[in-house]
């Protein structure tokens, strides 16, 4: 026991032995092996059906999402960058930040963008040399089609850079089919997994790019070609830093469940949440509505809404928790919190248990605000949607 007395030192007493002697299961963990990092590597690699390099990078996706730009973006860089929500529009940031020209493709957060959108942007600009793109933007609802849109990339030659993170495991994710140069992904979501690790596939294409860019980070945590030069390169037989072990291991696990799952099964699950969810909300009444017009341009992985007239949608959503506080609702960013609320139906949220008590939470509080709302027939319709 410590006893400290204010003004003086804090004298910590000595563990004992038998304090000592107690294990703990995420404390007392043998080193990672790099064997072991690497077929982590290689599950990764399975899950996207990638022949390309795949880098697990030590912290949450935005780690591998500013390297990729850092490293591949630069002056003399002309971008095309798509944006259907917030993301987007951070990654224009960093590609102006790191001196490319950037031209915005900004279309409504309520659809998605399409090929024909992409193709006539780089007619116009025929200089574009880099598009990025987000697949699914959780924090809009909407996902966009990029099997279609990586033929036109591909077809007009640029390098393709995909943030996949709240899509992989919710929809099929799949860079070598597509034509993705960069695709990087995030274990937080879909997958069920943890936040404090993600990955990124590199083609090629996108080292070569990085190679000759002056301002690709290098000995820094942002760099990708540390990892090519010092990892890859060198057999995979060192690591560049000590791992982050916990999160490796739980990384490993998340994939485990994946494969013995299947991952048809797991993207059929969230596709069902979706659908579910969405059936549900029309059925329900009081205004509330989808956020994302078309159901074709709806994420599996979560649900926008949008809330009726007079209705602030933070305060809509605090009174939904009040009748259930660990539903994975949530009121949308900045000034979305005023019309957006979001159902976060992913990984192990998204069941139909989940969905019908986010429904219920959902019209109780509705009904609190003056409402008219049928919380049976929301279910109802969400059950026969799912099924």
């Amino acid at each position: 026991m410590a006893h400290h007395t204010p003004g003086y030192p804090r004298i910590v007493e000595p563990m004992s032995e038998e304090s000592a002697a107690v294990t703990h299961p995420f404390l007392d963990l043998a080193p990672l092996s790099t064997d072991r990092f690497a077929s982590i590597e290689d599950r990764v690699a399975r899950l996207l059906s990638t022949g390309q390099d795949v880098v697990i990078m030590q912290g949450e996706a935005l780690l591998p999402l500013e390297g990729a730009i850092r490293g591949s973006a630069g002056p003399g860089t002309t971008a095309l960058n798509v944006i259907t929500g917030p993301y987007g529009q951070t990654f224009g940031d960093w590609l102006r930040d790191c001196g490319a020209t950037v031209h915005d493709l900004a279309v409504p957060f309520h659809t998605a963008a399409t090929a024909a959108q992409v193709r006539e942007a780089l007619a116009e600009h025929p200089e574009i040399d880099f598009v990025s793109l987000v697949h699914a933007e959780a924090a809009t609802g909407n996902t966009n089609p990029v099997a279609e849109i990586g033929a036109v990339v591909r077809e007009h030659g640029a390098l393709f850079y995909l943030d996949a993170v709240a899509s992989i495991g919710a929809e099929p994710v799949l860079p070598d089919a597509w034509g993705v140069d960069l695709c990087v992904i995030g274990a937080q979501k879909a997958m069920g997994g943890p936040a404090g690790v993600s990955a990124v596939s590199v083609s090629r294409r996108a080292w070569t790019r990085m190679a000759v860019n002056p301002r690709a980070p290098r000995r820094s945590y942002l760099s990708l070609l540390d990892w090519k030069e010092r990892w890859i390169d060198a057999g995979r037989k060192a690591l560049l830093h000590a791992p982050a072990q916990l999160e490796m291991l739980a990384l490993e696990a998340c994939l485990e469940r994946i494969e013995n799952a299947g991952l048809d099964a797991v993207i059929a699950r969230h596709r069902s949440a979706a659908a579910a969810t969405r059936a549900g909300v029309l059925a329900l009444g009081g205004g509330l509505e989808p956020y994302v017009l078309e159901a074709a341009e709806a994420a599996p992985v979560a649900t926008t809404l949008r809330t009726p007239s007079g209705v602030v949608a933070a305060e809509l959503v605090a009174k939904a928790l009040e009748s259930g506080p660990a539903l994975p609702l949530s009121a949308g960013g900045g000034a979305l919190a005023k019309e957006m609320i979001r159902v976060n139906h992913y990984g192990a949220d998204a069941t139909p248990e989940v969905v019908r008590e986010s429904l219920t939470a959902l019209g109780t509080a509705l009904g609190d605000f003056g409402a008219v709302v049928d919380t049976a027939a929301a279910r109802g319709a969400a059950d026969r949607a799912w099924g």
